[in-house]
């Protein structure tokens, strides 16, 4: 999947990014106060994807 694909996904979702990190985002859901970092790799797997969407408590791309 790539990685702009999952941003679209986590924003559509009502997910906000909280940091930006020195390899990673931190993208955060305030209505469930979860949240998750997403690597800034162009592919991300999509095994990964899945875990990142299970982690912010939102349905899975």
């Amino acid at each position: 999947m790539k990685r702009r694909e999952l941003i679209a996904h986590l924003m559509r979702l009502g997910c906000r990014l909280l940091r930006e990190g020195a390899r990673h985002s931190w993208w955060h859901h305030p209505d469930l106060n979860t949240r998750s970092a997403v690597p800034r790799h162009a592919e991300i797997n999509d095994h990964l994807a899945r875990k990142i969407c299970r982690d912010l408590g939102i349905q899975e791309p």
